[in-house]
């Protein structure tokens, strides 16, 4: 008991000592209660809906009224073609589309069932699925609203005889992921968090390794210059990882059975900026810590976890409070998140993906930039 007591307070004491180790130990689970505790939200709400009213009655603004004063969804736009429904989707500026086909306010009058369509996009599959089940929702509300109002009319003294109200038939069709497969929505995910794994936790992990070893300090001390370090250094994981998005790929189609309905070529084109971003980041960790365990707890708690959760490949970023959505705009993931999944489930090309494009090139210089000059000033 003597010695475990010694070696207790050996660690209490190396870890007052580490002034870096106390706020990841404090300080990082509160900020990760907060952030994380409000961004975990598996509920739908506030989707963004598009209409496309054929019929413009008073029967179809009072069906688009429900849907709006539901709470549930939120109308985005609205268009008069059908198809101009797909470029919403594809965007993502919509994720639901109300179809309310011409004569709909007549058919209800003459007691027939007017259908109403309702497209989904498939590709998050948890929050396809909850939408059409609140748009079913709403229709058998207003349905049982109208045979309630023809029934008291029926009961009124000197009323008119019992008519059969008409009844909306909900058409629902899912675009992208018609089956609504949740495999096809957190597959691709698995290769953002292999890439993030392979170019951001191990170079930062590598870099102090050899400060620890001290072979870094060998380095210094010879010809080479500080850009051929640095590159030297990134370049092996670089390559890596394009091996990687290849291997994953791979699996991702033929193993699991998700479609690659856009170009490869377009994938490995914008999954570079990503990586130079990754690929900054872990840089840049290696020159905040003095071990290979603060590099490992650094990168896995305070960046990757958060990039996970806040960056929409698992809870969607539509259902986060305002502040939360806002802080996400500076999260890389975000953006590669819907590159991953464009490519993969809708076949969106560079006319698409091309703002998420110039923004990872952004991140990617950024981090690279920033990097840099904080390892130059270590090795100085």
């Amino acid at each position: 008991m003597n010695a475990l007591l010694r070696v207790l307070l050996k660690e209490f004491q190396q870890l007052v000592q580490d002034r870096r180790m106390i706020p990841v130990l404090i300080i990082g689970p509160l900020i990760q209660l907060l952030a994380l505790g409000y961004a975990a939200n598996t509920d739908v709400t506030d989707i963004p809906l598009l209409l496309v009213d054929l019929d413009r009655t008073a029967a179809s603004r009072d069906l688009l009224e429900r849907f709006t004063g539901s709470g549930t969804f939120r109308l985005v736009g609205a268009e008069d073609d059908i198809d101009a429904v797909d470029p919403w989707l594809v965007r993502g500026t919509a994720q639901l589309a109300l179809v309310i086909g011409a004569g709909y306010g007549d058919a209800l009058a003459s007691g027939r069932a007017p259908s109403v369509q309702v497209l989904a996009d498939g590709t998050d599959s948890g929050s396809a699925v909850l939408g059409l089940g609140y748009a079913s929702r709403i229709i058998a509300g207003a349905n049982s609203e109208r045979l309630r109002a023809a029934l008291r009319s029926v009961a009124r003294p000197g009323g008119p005889g019992a008519a059969a109200p008409g009844r909306a038939d909900l058409v629902p069709r899912v675009w992208y992921n018609p089956d609504l497969k949740s495999r096809w929505f957190y597959v691709p995910a698995i290769l953002a968090m292999t890439l993030m794994l392979m170019t951001m936790i191990l170079p930062s992990m590598a870099v102090v390794r050899e400060r620890e070893i001290g072979t870094l300090e060998q380095l210094i001390v010879t010809p080479i210059r500080p850009w051929q370090l640095i590159l030297g250094k990134l370049l092996p994981y670089a390559v890596i990882g394009v091996f990687d998005l290849l291997l994953v790929t791979l699996l991702v189609i033929f193993l699991f059975g998700v479609p690659l309905r856009g170009s490869f070529w377009v994938l490995l084109l914008l999954t570079l900026p990503f990586l130079m971003t990754t690929l900054g980041l872990g840089l840049l960790v290696s020159t905040l810590v003095r071990n290979q365990q603060q590099a490992m707890m650094a990168s896995v708690f305070f960046l990757m976890v958060p990039f996970i959760y806040l960056s929409g490949l698992i809870f969607p970023i539509d259902n986060m409070p305002r502040l939360i959505q806002t802080a996400t705009l500076a999260i890389p993931l975000r953006y590669y998140n819907n590159i991953i999944r464009g490519v993969f489930l809708k076949g969106s090309g560079l006319a698409v993906l091309w703002p998420e494009l110039l923004i990872l090139t952004g991140f990617g210089f950024a981090a690279l930039l920033l990097a840099a000059l904080r390892f130059r000033k270590r090795l100085d």
